[in-house]
């Protein structure tokens, strides 16, 4: 690759059931996007399978994956996203679909907040950078916190992002992404810096000589 080429990174857009993750990555996809949606079963909802509540209008869910591409002209970087399935028993396809990634979207509906703390101890356990992003919809009966009582009621880090979007919306999912991009190399600094106090530096060839002499 030559220097003008944009840099791909790949980002994991995850969360609960219903919260958006399919219809983020299409409103900011520049190419069509991959999906796997399949229709909801009735009874899937009357064993309560797929908790409906407060998402009744939804018909389908994401089975496998979601997969879209932006270009981020200034930053000269293409991101690669892949919308991880919400539902329980789809959970099995999060490691594959994580791997390589440098950080992930945890979209959370505070309708249903409870459904996104899977995601997040998902990524905290496995030290992947993430920004939680709180999908605000325009019902009427939706409820509206601040990021930092979002912040209280999920237990994250002071140092995790917690954003206000529309997951509906370009220009908001984009800021998302942007966002996530700046914090996991943040995080990605940190952590070399980190590594840097901890590893000793190698002996030079004096001291293996000295230590040499001292035993013979």
């Amino acid at each position: 690759m030559s220097s003008d080429d944009p840099i791909a990174l790949k980002i994991v857009v995850g969360g609960g059931f219903g919260v958006g993750k399919t219809t983020m990555i299409g409103a900011v996809s520049e190419i069509k996007p991959l999906s796997t949606e399949e229709t909801l079963t009735s009874a899937s909802s009357r064993t309560g399978t797929d908790r409906l509540e407060g998402i009744e209008n939804k018909a389908t869910t994401t089975v496998a994956l979601d997969f879209g591409r932006i270009t981020l002209q200034k930053q000269n970087m293409v991101l690669l996203l892949f919308g991880t399935p919400g539902q329980q028993r789809f959970w099995f396809t999060w490691d594959d679909l994580s791997l390589g990634a440098i950080g992930a979207v945890v979209l959370a509906d505070t309708r249903r907040l409870l459904d996104c703390f899977a995601a997040v101890e998902y990524f905290e356990s496995r030290d992947v950078p993430f920004v939680v992003a709180v999908n605000e919809f325009d019902a009427e009966d939706a409820y509206r916190y601040s990021s930092e009582e979002v912040r209280e009621a999920l237990e994250l880090r002071s140092d995790v992002p917690v954003l206000l979007c529309d997951a509906r919306d370009p220009a908001s999912a984009k800021h998302v992404l942007v966002s996530l991009v700046s914090y996991a190399h943040s995080v990605s600094l940190r952590r070399a810096r980190e590594r840097a106090v901890h590893t000793p530096p190698p002996a030079s060839p004096l001291q293996h000589s000295s230590d040499l002499g001292a035993t013979s």
